[in-house]
């Protein structure tokens, strides 16, 4: 499988009080993830929202395998599982791996979206994003999804 990755440590912030990462921060980071993936293959967010589009979530699945704790070493993966040729719906698949159990999955996330237009607040999309998003990585099972009707 393809991927595109970024790697963090854990801060004091991201802890609940039974002393390991807070659920929601899970899927902070893979949020961060693809914000930083989207700017590191040449179009940032702050540029989407220049075109007049934000990122919109219909589903968001988190899957917890192993706790994360205080000042770990995690890599946070991001690969496109499906998307639709004009890149107006999409879905990604996040693995964060715990970096001192030799790459040990901690958990792994689903996320489910399209393109909202900020000024009408309808699903669109606009070639910019359908040009870069061709060239994310992909899973091995990655697959098309059909066209809308």
């Amino acid at each position: 499988m393809q991927t595109y990755s970024k790697i963090y440590e854990v801060k004091w912030a991201d802890m609940d009080p039974n002393r390991h990462m807070r659920h929601s921060v899970y899927n902070d980071y893979a949020a961060q993830t693809r914000v930083a993936m989207f700017s590191d293959f040449d179009l940032s967010i702050n540029e989407i929202a220049r075109l007049g589009y934000g990122p919109v979530l219909f589903q968001e699945e988190t899957k917890f395998f192993k706790e994360i704790h205080l000042l770990e070493t995690i890599t946070v993966t991001c690969a496109l599982t499906m998307m639709r040729r004009d890149g107006s719906r999409w879905s990604f698949l996040h693995e964060l791996l715990k970096e001192g159990e030799n790459g040990i999955k901690a958990a792994q996330i689903a996320v489910d979206g399209a393109w909202l237009n900020l000024d009408s607040r309808t699903l669109g999309t606009i070639p910019e994003l359908r040009e870069v998003m061709n060239r994310f990585p992909k899973t091995e099972n990655f697959k098309w999804l059909p066209d809308k009707t």
